[in-house]
């Protein structure tokens, strides 16, 4: 789990898009090293690529490093769920113009939803408006 910032440390800025295929695999496998996320990104490109970039996200505190065994181990430093809510809000402005219904319209048009994706929509609708009267 990566640790917690204080309200005095900078938040991490939005990760590219290279950057966040390399999220998606530590998200997804946790620690790993430099070889195994090369390898699980599945791109064509070189590994002192990979390094590079894990290297600059790691001095923007994308992630964080350890070492185990001689090798160096990298994890994600900020969480799933916060990039993912940071990138939709950042969308959200600069895309939709801040609407919420513009997003939602917009991406059921670029990958349309299934029936069973709909009804857990529109379960998370019904969750958030409850939530919203407390």
């Amino acid at each position: 789990m990566p640790p917690k910032r204080t309200e005095t440390e900078s938040v991490p800025p939005l990760p590219t898009a290279g950057e966040l295929d390399i999220l998606a695999v530590l998200w997804r496998l946790g620690p790993a090293t430099v070889r195994e996320v090369h390898e699980a990104v599945n791109k064509e490109i070189g590994y002192t690529t990979t390094l590079k970039q894990m290297q600059v996200m790691l001095d923007k505190k994308l992630v964080i490093r350890s070492e185990r065994f001689r090798s160096h181990v990298y994890e994600a430093g900020i969480p799933k769920g916060q990039t993912q809510s940071r990138i939709v809000g950042d969308l959200l402005v600069r895309a939709f113009e801040g609407s919420a219904a513009r997003l939602v319209m917009g991406a059921l048009s670029a990958k349309p939803a299934s029936k069973g994706e709909l009804n857990e929509i529109r379960r998370m609708i019904d969750e958030f408006e409850k939530g919203m009267g407390r």
